[in-house]
């Protein structure tokens, strides 16, 4: 896209910014006034940018298929950190081998925000960035790393459940079920009545925004300042069926251990209030409280269609992601 077009703030997407709101600037880069294009050439477009981008991946511990490289605010620029320096930030450029992928940092970044921003979840700190050729990248600040550079200890789920290539095969992070990953909160966190309502809630929004990248290595608990642990900020939140025809749950049990089906399931083919008030019960969400978590997705929300024209997705696929919030919407009151 061109620079020149931004209208709206790449972090809050708030109106009336060309560049980063005060109110990204804040949550993001510690109030650092940091500019919105990054001090690169696109890698394609530049030999010794890609140089340097290859021999960054090599050092980021980081896994997953789509490619991510460390960043450091070095005052107000961010930029690639050097060998042996800690980064806090995560970038991932427009990935490969998908439909429409100049349109997933956009995609990734809206869902995020629809996240935080509509259904008050807790999430990783993000915004759009862009190389100087306008081209879009999604950036993340680290949740796992201290103002002094040290890390908090975190474990993801398939490292809980003990799944590895070794013992699963190549899709060990896929073989499970949401309702089994529920029960490793009962048994690592001490608080988990706590956070199993925070994983409910999650579990239903990943469900109403089509995110198919929910396997057990995007789930993590992470320890606290006093030593106990937590469920981490969501991450990598993104509509997927705008990119892959996948299913509506990634996991291969789906919702249930035991692959429980609702008669509205058995008909649409598709989980509704039943299935999630079950499920609900299953992980140990109080019963008094399963109306009150599940209201604000089964409600209408305006602000949802709001983000969504504010995004930076193109027209075409600002109007599929509506209407897939709605269809599932849908099926999840029916």
């Amino acid at each position: 896209m061109s620079l020149d077009e931004i209208r709206n703030c790449p972090g809050t997407l708030a109106e009336g910014f060309s560049t980063y709101s005060p109110a990204c600037l804040r949550n993001m880069f510690n109030g650092r006034k940091v500019n919105h294009v990054l001090p690169y050439e696109q890698p394609q477009q530049n030999e010794q940018v890609a140089e340097q981008f290859m021999e960054n991946r090599k050092r980021i511990s980081i896994s997953g298929v789509q490619e991510k490289l460390s960043f450091f605010l070095d005052k107000n620029i961010l930029r690639l950190t050097k060998e042996g320096e800690q980064g806090t930030y995560i970038l991932k450029p427009i990935p490969r081998d998908l439909k429409k992928v100049d349109q997933v940092p956009a995609n990734e970044h809206l869902t995020m925000q629809i996240a935080k921003q509509v259904y008050g979840l807790y999430t990783a700190e993000n915004a759009l960035t862009f190389f100087k050729n306008g081209s879009p990248a999604f950036i993340t600040k680290r949740f796992d790393v201290k103002e002094d550079g040290s890390k908090l200890a975190i474990e993801d789920f398939a490292t809980l459940a003990g799944k590895t290539k070794d013992n699963s095969g190549v899709n060990y992070k896929y073989e499970y079920s949401y309702e089994a990953a529920g029960h490793l909160i009962q048994q690592y966190v001490s608080a988990w009545r706590v956070e199993i309502e925070k994983y409910f809630s999650l579990i239903v929004f990943n469900y109403l925004f089509s995110n198919g990248d929910a396997h057990l290595k995007n789930f993590s608990l992470m320890e606290s300042s006093k030593g106990d642990y937590l469920l981490s900020p969501a991450y990598d939140l993104v509509n997927t069926r705008l990119h892959v025809d996948d299913t509506d749950f990634v996991l291969n049990k789906g919702l249930f251990a035991d692959n429980f089906k609702s008669e509205q399931y058995k008909k649409s083919r598709h989980p509704s209030k039943n299935d999630f008030s079950e499920f609900a019960k299953r992980i140990g969400v109080n019963e008094s409280r399963f109306e009150k978590l599940i209201g604000p997705f089964t409600k209408n929300q305006p602000f949802v269609e709001k983000l969504i024209r504010h995004s930076f997705l193109n027209d075409a696929n600002k109007r599929g992601y509506l209407l897939m919030y709605n269809t599932k919407r849908n099926y999840l009151i029916s």
